[in-house]
């Protein structure tokens, strides 16, 4: 049954839940959570730790952090400025342990459809400095210590007629940087989750796969160099809309003495059953469809700027900001 259900998600933490709903408990995979109360923080750390856990999870070995901030929803600056300083703190812990380190950002996405366009709007508010450094050298900054970060949006496939990845490897063999940060916007299996939660992610990114529009992965093995992923889920599929929607009326149900008796054979399906059901059901033209919230173009704003000045804090290693 396991090997049946193919949610459609980017998030690790989502495919962990999956099979805890199942009872059915994954080997080599380890699930830390934490919670920050003073910044109202869920914090989810899943680690893949082999082979077997990632053919199970269908994820590669490595760490995916995940934070969950119901308030992103709302546009207030200094919560946005402490969702920052954390993600910049996590961030942190995922770079290569190097002075003066060397950071190439790629945006990833389509910046003309708004659910996908995350990536560049990142890139468009970060502070780069690879070309001063290269002019005035790092003392041009004022700091002793400081990243020479560069940027790259590259696009989609459709308007470059290149991979990605092919891109990004010829960006990475003559520009030469330690460590790549890929930033995406990702899709969820919770509704609730949209545009509330970031993913860290040490194992590269495969951009699309959410969507199953699966492109060549960008990953150390691809490219040459580490890849941390960040990633902001934007968009539901239509299966998972009907399917949470066929929950509530069947807890409705359970409540009601005439309808009561009605869903006691969908009760007795799994969760895994139950989207797969639904898949079969809905119109085959709904099957591929995929939902964004209606705000999202000022959501896009928020979440793009919150990502990027958590970048901007960790390339300038402010001391204060890296401790909070």
């Amino acid at each position: 049954m396991v090997e049946k259900y193919s949610i459609r998600t980017d998030l690790a933490l989502e495919d962990t839940e999956r099979f805890e709903e199942d009872n059915i408990e994954v080997s080599g995979v380890t699930v830390e959570e934490e919670w920050d109360e003073e910044r109202e923080i869920r914090i989810t750390t899943v680690r893949i730790l082999t082979e077997n856990g990632a053919k199970t999870m269908g994820k590669p070995v490595g760490t995916y952090v995940t934070l969950e901030a119901p308030n992103l929803a709302v546009p207030d600056e200094g919560y946005h400025r402490e969702v920052s300083v954390t993600l910049a703190r996590f961030i942190r812990t995922m770079l290569p342990r190097k002075e003066d380190c060397q950071i190439l950002v790629a945006g990833l996405g389509n910046r003309e459809v708004t659910p996908d366009a995350l990536g560049p709007w990142v890139a468009d508010n970060l502070n780069v400095t690879r070309h001063i450094i290269k002019e005035y050298g790092k003392y041009a900054m004022a700091k002793e210590n400081v990243c020479s970060v560069s940027a790259i949006a590259p696009g989609v496939m459709a308007q470059t007629g290149m991979e990605t990845v092919e891109i990004i490897r010829g960006i990475v063999k003559e520009t030469k940087p330690d460590v790549l940060i890929a930033v995406d916007a990702l899709a969820a299996r919770n509704s609730r989750r949209l545009n509330r939660t970031v993913q860290i992610a040490d194992t590269g990114i495969r951009p699309g796969s959410g969507v199953g529009n699966h492109r060549n992965g960008i990953t150390r093995e691809t490219i040459g160099i580490p890849v941390v992923a960040i990633g902001v889920p934007t968009v539901v599929d239509a299966a998972t809309i009907v399917s949470d929607t066929m929950e509530n009326l069947l807890a409705a149900m359970e409540t009601s003495e005439t309808l009561k008796g009605v869903g006691v054979v969908l009760q007795g399906y799994s969760a895994a059953e139950k989207y797969e059901l639904v898949k079969e059901l809905i119109a085959p033209h709904l099957n591929g469809m995929y939902v964004t919230p209606k705000d999202i173009d000022e959501t896009m704003k928020r979440m793009s700027f919150t990502l990027s000045e958590g970048l901007n804090i960790l390339f300038e290693r402010e001391e204060e900001e890296g401790q909070g």
